[in-house]
């Protein structure tokens, strides 16, 4: 085995290769059901705009990858270069897909379960108005959703990485089913590529217009997701208070 790259929330990868020297990466995945069907989403895209899967045990929970090199992170990029990027390669992570994945219908509803109890345990660290706006777009957006299709819900700037089969390739992908609009949330709170309410606001613009996308559902799935997964993150909170001034 080779050098391990960085060390991540869900997941160990080290370097390796294939018997006739091709570069490649094992990863093992940690058991969260945020994960879980991983390998079953890079098997759907078969390496169309994601890292190719190239083996895997019969639980995902081993996975042997395309290497992508040189690998830098899309955040490399300019705000602009980098949305064309996005605008470029999301439309083809978006296949139609079934079991066995998570609905987003399904995953925000443990959301509205779990963040007010997760605000409380942890000593109420913003306003309750942050929560009550995440738990308002949930019961509006979860049930009344449009066409269904295959999303990479962490899609922000440090998981897309430079390649040579094609430019750019998504990884770690964390998939769910759902709407096309909710894809946008984690390049929109992304500090990667700018940290300010203009940079979130023209993510959120220039993203839901050139993909055809309903802009106040967008903002709707970035709020909700965003609260429930930032409780620990300042800075995921301060974009959450940009986009409720941005009706």
């Amino acid at each position: 085995m080779g050098e391990p790259y960085t060390g991540g929330m869900v997941g160990h990868s080290v370097r390796t290769q294939l018997p006739d020297g091709t570069p490649a990466v094992l990863k093992l995945v940690w058991p969260h059901h945020e994960s879980r069907y991983e390998a079953d989403a890079l098997e759907l895209w078969n390496g169309e705009g994601a890292v190719k899967l190239l083996g895997r045990n019969a639980e995902g929970t081993a996975l042997l990858l395309e290497r992508c090199e040189p690998g830098a992170f899309l955040s490399t990029l300019g705000l602009e270069a980098a949305l064309d990027v996005y605008v470029g390669f999301l439309p083809r992570l978006w296949k139609s897909a079934g079991a066995p994945f998570h609905t987003l219908e399904k995953e925000a509803g443990l959301w509205a379960q779990s963040l007010p109890r997760e605000w409380e345990q942890a000593g109420r660290p913003f306003e309750r108005e942050l929560v009550d706006a995440a738990l308002e777009a949930i019961r509006e957006l979860a049930a009344t959703q449009g066409e269904q299709v295959l999303l990479h819900q962490d899609v922000h700037a440090l998981n897309v990485l430079s390649a040579e089969r094609e430019p750019w390739l998504a990884i770690d992908p964390k998939p769910l089913l759902g709407e096309r609009e909710f894809t946008v949330a984690p390049i929109v709170r992304g500090t990667e590529l700018g940290h300010g309410q203009g940079e979130v606001l023209h993510r959120l613009d220039r993203l839901t217009s050139e993909l055809g996308l309903d802009r106040e559902r967008a903002r709707g799935w970035c709020i909700a997701q965003t609260v429930a997964w930032g409780v620990g993150v300042p800075e995921h909170l301060e974009v959450v208070r940009w986009l409720m001034e941005a009706r």
